[in-house]
């Protein structure tokens, strides 16, 4: 017998929310949320995160050439082994963060289907993602944690619906970046958002026209219905409805936090995520998915200049959504991560920038994170050192994005048996929890 519930998994199964029926459900102690920062382009992580000790920092400085960062520029940091690494001048909010043990990063990450060595990359013996080195490709397989880039759906939205169980509601799977494969489920949709826009009913030519029309619309979604197809479709329009002039409500007007974001186009999307967190009592949300994303990594050309501005926009960024998050009282209950479908080339090509590479370093934010320390295992900073896949300084991942992914989602409340079903290559990699939240 086709159950309701089946019905309206099988017929509106991408609806863009899954929200429960309003009156909203109370948010209870449990309440966990992800934001995913992507950056667009390949972000450079030999400038973003460099070895200061002696040799390794003369490594790093003869073999990046033109574009290597003066040492006394950069911001000192300490691994939990005791070796000196220095971050990007422009990151100083995240070096504080790190120094309060607020922020970790994990080294070398990236999209793998088992464990790979330098040698059985050159001697194309073992298995590698495909079309290493695209951007679309490895976006997506970042997205998906699909090295076959076949996924239909992705592990953002995956791990959303694993957490919430049988149930599945009082979630929210919302993106500020457009449609994005990362919030994609098996069954729900995530919904793509503008920052500063309104997501209700709009566009008449007046105010009272719209309100008029809009009850005249709400009339007809509550006229009987022999259909359960047409009373079903109603139901979700109206609820749709609802569910839009509070999140309306919520984006709209004066920033109720005090927290003050930058007015650039990260600092706009993580304001208006910040507002949702805010309102998730209202929303009736227990867990809730987010991304964001910064454009403009694709530093083929003069490296040293184009990087600087948008560090600069991630650590300002970065810096006032983890204080609106201690503001809110979640601190402890929001993380947030740096996600890029690449890292790049060590050395330099003829015109000063970094070409696309492979493995590259992340930043893990938030109270719940055991910070002030470098995870994973930091690439041999040399060409042609046993990590370099290329010669040019092209990492082999040393941690999988399965482990990274995996850890992130058995905080978020995913069954460590459901695990698998989110990262199907998890069984590949050991250990499949890093270690790097409580």
């Amino acid at each position: 017998m086709l159950t309701r519930r089946a019905f309206l998994r099988t017929t509106f199964g991408a609806a863009w929310l899954n929200l429960p029926t309003l009156p909203l459900l109370a948010q209870g102690d449990d309440y966990r949320a992800l934001v995913c920062v992507f950056l667009f382009g390949g972000n450079d992580c030999n400038n973003t995160l460099v070895p200061l000790e002696g040799a390794a920092f003369r490594s790093y400085q003869a073999s990046r050439g033109p574009m290597a960062l003066a040492q006394q520029d950069l911001l000192a940091i300490t691994a939990d082994d005791g070796k000196p690494y220095g971050l990007h001048p422009r990151l100083r909010t995240l070096q504080r963060l790190y120094e309060q043990r607020r922020m970790a990063v994990v080294a070398n990450v990236g999209v793998l289907v088992r464990p790979l060595s330098r040698d059985e990359y050159r001697q194309r013996i073992a298995p590698v993602p495909v079309n290493l080195f695209s951007h679309s490709d490895q976006q997506l397989q970042w997205q998906s944690a699909d090295p076959r880039g076949s996924a239909r759906s992705g592990w953002g939205g995956r791990l959303a619906e694993r957490a919430a169980g049988e149930s599945a509601s009082g979630f929210t799977a919302l993106s500020f970046a457009g449609s994005t494969p990362y919030l994609s489920g098996d069954v729900i949709r995530g919904a793509p958002i503008n920052a500063g826009a309104p997501v209700s009913l709009a566009g008449f030519s007046s105010a009272r026209e719209q309100q008029a029309r809009l009850q005249a619309f709400l009339e007809i979604l509550e006229l009987e219905e022999d259909s359960l197809l047409v009373r079903t479709a109603n139901q979700r329009t109206s609820q749709g409805l609802e569910i839009s002039r509070t999140l309306t409500r919520l984006l709209s007007g004066a920033s109720p936090l005090k927290t003050t974001f930058p007015a650039t186009t990260l600092g706009r999307q993580l304001e208006s995520i910040a507002r949702l967190i805010r309102g998730r009592n209202e929303l009736g949300q227990r867990r809730q998915v987010f991304f964001a994303s910064l454009g403009g990594w694709d530093h083929h050309v003069n490296l040293l200049v184009s990087h600087d501005p948008l560090l600069n926009q991630l650590d300002a960024a970065l810096g006032a959504f983890y204080q609106a998050t201690e503001e809110m009282g979640v601190a402890d209950r929001v993380i947030t991560f740096t996600a890029s479908e690449f890292g790049r080339t060590l050395n330099a090509n003829s015109n000063a920038g970094s070409d696309h590479g492979w493995g590259g370093h992340h930043f893990v934010i938030g109270a719940a994170v055991k910070g002030g320390r470098i995870y994973g295992r930091y690439p041999e900073v040399a060409l042609n050192s046993a990590d370099d896949a290329t010669g040019r300084g092209v990492w082999i991942p040393t941690t999988s994005l399965d482990q990274y992914g995996a850890t992130l989602a058995s905080w978020f409340g995913v069954p460590a048996e459901r695990l698998e079903e989110v990262f199907p290559n998890l069984r590949n990699f050991a250990p499949a929890n890093l270690g790097f939240l409580d």
